[in-house]
């Protein structure tokens, strides 16, 4: 599970994160919208409601999803960015998030939001973490639309909790967006982690077939290898070798539980990373190929071709993106976290 949510995570290759902590008191609601990016939301004082809205469609049994109560200490994860309000009670008519936080761009100093009101105020911490939506994979957007991690959870680990505490606290001045950025971003791992393992992350299993490919042995195996070495010449036998699983058996797991065949997957992880490389860096486009997995550019082009509508050179000058210095590493790497 770890390893696969790891790559899934290092393949968003976060860009930015926009702070912002709300001081409000009753009776208010602020509604988010739809973004590329990963938000969290941690109570500091008082407490809210947290409910997805109606546009965010969820399983038939996981209906009683859609809503948490939140009170001081829990944390609440919105991994790819779902609609959402958050309101000191539920049913409240909800400003839009835009009307109390017109300016969102990433990077921007820490933005104070404060509501007056007759009723108890609660502090609540919130980030947003944008994110290249090129490598938001289909595994990844099938992730739960909200995981709620509550006090107790945060603080039997130690390492969420502290950095929960050292995000909240205040600081003169404006925090270094590298710092901040990092600190939000090891947050954000570790709480999906907290919040994918365990009786909790049981109950979900039924409902997001998803959270089983990752925590199904073999294919989690074949899924950090799709992920994290997608460069290789792999082809479905040697996927199943390496999730240790016949090559009929693992085909059919694979599409049960991941929703398409191996093959696609690759090529739809490989075409997100050659799509990245075409709008970021400057990477020589007879270089792209083998950069992820291809022997033969013709090939390549083709597949290139079919996944986007348009060939390389018409992507890369569609979406110039930040191009900066040639990148030949591969995802960057989250580190892993241990948990006792």
């Amino acid at each position: 599970m770890d390893d696969v949510l790891g790559e899934l995570l290092a393949a968003l290759r976060v860009r930015g994160v926009l702070q912002s902590t709300m001081r409000v008191r009753a009776p208010w609601a602020i509604q988010g919208p739809a973004e590329n990016c990963a938000v969290l939301h941690y109570v500091v004082a008082g407490g809210c409601w947290a409910t997805l809205t109606d546009e965010v469609r969820l399983p038939d049994t996981a209906r009683h999803l859609r809503q948490a109560r939140l009170r001081p200490g829990d944390l609440v994860v919105f991994p790819w960015g779902a609609p959402h309000t958050l309101a000191d009670r539920p049913g409240r008519e909800a400003l839009p998030l835009a009307a109390v936080l017109p300016d969102r761009t990433p990077g921007q100093p820490t933005v104070p939001v404060r509501l007056p009101g007759p009723g108890p105020e609660s502090t609540i911490l919130c980030a947003g973490l944008s994110y290249n939506s090129v490598g938001e994979s289909a595994l990844y957007r099938a992730l739960p639309p909200m995981l709620v991690l509550h006090r107790e959870v945060v603080r039997r680990h130690p390492l969420l909790h502290h950095t929960l505490a050292a995000l909240s606290a205040e600081h003169p001045g404006d925090p270094v967006e590298g710092e901040l950025l990092r600190g939000f971003e090891t947050a954000l791992v570790l709480a999906l982690r907290l919040a994918l393992r365990g009786e909790a992350a049981e109950r979900l299993t039924d409902d997001y077939p998803s959270l089983r490919a990752m925590r199904h042995p073999g294919i989690s195996r074949a899924l950090t290898a799709v992920y994290a070495r997608y460069s290789e010449q792999w082809t479905v036998d040697l996927l199943a070798r390496e999730a240790l699983m016949s090559r009929t058996g693992f085909t059919t797991v694979f599409r049960q539980l991941v929703g398409e065949s191996p093959g696609r997957h690759l090529t739809a992880r490989r075409m997100r990373e050659a799509a990245r490389l075409l709008s970021e860096t400057d990477l020589a486009l007879s270089l792209i190929p083998a950069a992820v997995g291809y022997r033969s550019s013709v090939g390549f082009h083709l597949a290139f071709r079919k996944w986007t509508g348009t060939t390389p050179g018409e992507y890369r000058d569609a979406h110039p993106g930040r191009r900066g210095s040639p990148s030949r590493g591969g995802p960057r790497a989250v580190a892993p976290v241990l948990f006792d």
